[in-house]
């Protein structure tokens, strides 16, 4: 006997398009419940509630509604206490959404609704995608068993995410179509940075059923997205639900901009552009359903749609008050510091960075580097990633700033503009030689070596001076580091520089990599007998290595680091395991020199953030700090 076709994929093989219901966290929260609440858990406690709104959404003429499971994992359950009900949960939410379809005696479908697991995954995280799918799988499993029509994976922001999620149902849902749906901030790129050819064409290789947008803002630039991953997948199927408008807070409530009648105006522009399932997302209500509803019903749909523009004011921030830095403090306070590093990105989107940097701030990390064109590669002005870093993920930053390729003009502009972001820790370097980077031919000429740098800083803007003694209008208040070679090859030149440095006025030192411990000790013994005792901290470089390659290339080819031979050998006999014993001889090298500095200065390898945060949640147990 041949099985019965899923009656989702009957209607879409229909062609007639396909009306989801639109937000239940809107409804809810319109109803008196917290967004501090946990929504899900209400398919237990207050099911009359979540019934309710199923039953408006039906009456409004959604063809499918959502189960109210959106945060019904292990690890968004866990944050209220309930990892252990995530069955039953689930479970819940199936049934009453099919006893409310029974009650209305309409021939509606259920929609298993799965949403972010609320973590991030590596390498911007520290879940694997292999735990990631166990868990995704877990909480569709149930879903399938209870009797939904089709699953629903919205509002993913990572594309490792949606493919675990979508693998996790190919596995435990085998038969059940699947909308993979993904949501885009204002410049139409996902939060890491992806942009929606990217997606659709990575959606749609990993199995999903619908490639869907939902959330992002209003349907306009819900619109404009669909139409590129249409033109990028013009053989797939897709899926629209956007939220009402950017929302506004008004009054101490979320406001969405985005009427009823607007939405029903959009309904027919998003069939025209190819999408064989609508719905709403958040700030949407069953009048926006009804709208959208009326507008597929009508055989005369009006095909002009309007774009409304909606200004958010922008407040300017206030200078932060004057007064030493966060690392300043710690730093003279004696505390073990550990600065982490990031590297601009070559492009436009600054999303996978700030990833990566809030995991650092996650495992507390005092401040992060950022570096200035790396190996003289060009990327994004590093200033511009310190004001970003600071203001979305709320960690203080150390800027780099090379003294190569800047003539006096644009060293004392480029520090103005420092300052006016909020940036106040500085790393004078000299800087990559252009000749090994992406430009050969650039300039590579420069008015101040890093000794001059530094005293131009603490002696002339923290004065309130430029460099010709001018009046710059008031003091500049910058905690600046110096650089520290711990492997030269005249020791006594290396310290003499050193010298001048500190003379200038510098305030903390960084190192390159230390895979040879004892160098700090040496160094520090022959400036005592030359200078007297190092007085300023010193942050020693950690580099994880990836590999025995990695470890090769560092040693042969960077200036300045020498990996020891018995650090060598390991890196070989760990075939197979390389970034793992990488990271157990970061961790090890710590612990050996954590007694010489005042602090770690790591460098996350290929920017591998789940290792760095791996290695300092470690040390702050080994360490003790």
């Amino acid at each position: 006997m041949q099985a019965s076709k899923n009656r989702f994929i009957s209607l879409l093989e229909s062609g007639r398009p396909i009306l989801f219901d639109g937000a239940m966290g809107t409804m809810l929260n319109q109803r008196g419940v917290s967004f501090d609440e946990c929504f899900d858990e209400l398919n237990l406690t207050r099911p009359a509630l979540v019934a309710e709104i199923h039953r408006e959404y039906i009456e409004a003429g959604a063809q499918v509604i959502q189960t109210n499971t959106f945060g019904a994992n292990r690890y968004k359950l866990m944050r209220h206490g309930l990892e252990n009900k995530v069955a039953e949960i689930n479970r819940a939410g199936v049934e009453l959404a099919q006893r409310v379809i029974l009650a209305s005696f309409k021939d509606v479908l259920i929609a298993g609704d799965v949403g972010p697991l609320g973590v991030r995954l590596a390498p911007f995280g520290r879940v694997q995608p292999e735990q990631a799918q166990q868990v995704f799988a877990e909480q569709i499993s149930v879903l399938a068993a209870s009797g939904v029509d089709v699953i629903i994976i919205e509002t993913m922001t990572d594309l490792y995410e949606v493919q675990a999620a979508i693998q996790a149902a190919r596995q435990v849902a085998a038969g059940i179509p699947i909308i993979a749906s993904m949501t885009f901030t204002r410049d139409d790129r996902t939060l890491l940075g992806d942009d929606p050819t990217k997606v659709a064409h990575r959606v749609w290789e990993n199995g999903a059923d619908v490639i869907g947008i939902n959330c992002s803002g209003g349907p306009n630039q819900i619109l404009r997205i669909l139409k590129q991953m249409r033109q990028a997948v013009p053989q797939g199927r897709f899926s629209v639900m956007p939220n009402a408008g950017w929302p506004e807070q008004v009054g101490g409530r979320i406001m969405y901009p985005a009427a009823s009648d607007y939405f029903g105006e959009y309904a027919s522009a998003f069939i025209q552009a190819g999408a064989s399932v609508i719905g709403g997302c958040c700030g949407t209500t069953p009048q926006h359903i009804a709208a959208m509803a009326k507008s597929i019903q009508e055989t005369a749909v009006n095909s002009t749609t309007s774009s409304y523009t909606f200004s958010v004011l922008e407040v300017e921030e206030t200078s932060p008050a004057e007064q030493p830095t966060g690392l300043a403090q710690k730093l003279s306070s004696g505390k073990f510091v550990i600065a982490a590093e990031v590297d601009p990105p070559r492009g436009l989107s600054p999303h996978k960075l700030l990833a990566g940097a809030s995991l650092l701030a996650e495992t507390g990390v005092d401040v992060i580097n950022v570096a200035d064109s790396p190996m003289a590669r060009m990327r994004m002005s590093p200033w511009a990633v310190c004001n970003l870093i600071q203001k979305q993920v709320g960690v203080e930053t150390v800027l780099h700033f090379p003294t190569r390729g800047r003539n006096l003009l644009r060293v004392q502009g480029d520090l103005l503009a420092a300052h006016a972001l909020g940036i106040r820790n500085i790393f004078v370097v000299m800087g990559d030689p252009t000749a090994i980077g992406d430009y050969p031919e650039a300039m590579d000429n420069y008015d101040l070596r890093p000794s001059g740098l530094i005293r131009l800083i603490k002696q002339g803007f923290n004065a309130g001076m430029d460099h010709s003694g001018a009046n710059i209008g008031q003091p500049t208040s910058f905690f600046v580091g110096c650089a520290l070679n711990l492997n030269p090859g005249d020791i006594r030149k290396e310290v003499d520089l050193l010298n001048r440095k500190i003379r200038a006025g510098a305030d903390f030192i960084l190192t390159q990599p230390v895979y040879i411990p004892e160098s700090i000790a040496q160094i520090k013994s022959v400036y005592e007998d030359v200078y007297g005792p190092l007085v300023i901290p010193i942050l020693a470089g950690v580099l994880p290595l990836a590999s025995a390659r990695h470890a090769a290339f560092l040693h042969h080819e960077i200036p300045g680091i020498v990996i020891p031979e018995g650090i060598m050998k390991r890196m070989e006999r760990a075939s197979g395991n390389e970034a793992r014993e990488g990271i157990k001889i970061a961790i090890e090298l710590v612990e050996r020199m954590a007694h010489d500095v005042q602090g770690i200065y790591l460098m996350p390898a290929f920017n591998r953030f789940d290792f760095a945060a791996e290695i300092i949640e470690t040390i702050r147990i080994n360490v003790g700090v």
